[in-house]
């Protein structure tokens, strides 16, 4: 799931870049959300392979997944500011 939060903010970012208008502020809203949304859900993923101790799905999947949800909520980041910075 938070694979789809974090490609939706990234998704929702770029769409904020090529639609010029008022909705912009909608499309920021969304991204940032969620980034957000997308976080809680790699934590919560975590959480629920320890209460399960899934010690090797952890070993597994976290390097992985950690890094990938780095890029998302950078791209993220990254995109929002580019708007942020070219509105102003």
């Amino acid at each position: 799931m938070w694979l789809v939060f974090g490609m939706g903010a990234a998704a929702f970012a770029l769409m904020n870049l090529r639609k010029p208008g008022k909705k912009r502020e909608v499309f920021r809203w969304a991204s940032l959300s969620l980034t957000a949304l997308a976080l809680c859900a790699f934590y919560a993923d975590g959480a629920a392979r320890v209460a399960d101790g899934d010690w090797g799905g952890l070993m597994d999947t976290m390097p992985t997944l950690s890094r990938a949800l780095w890029v998302l909520t950078a791209a993220s980041i990254l995109i929002n500011g580019v708007d942020l910075f070219n509105a102003s």
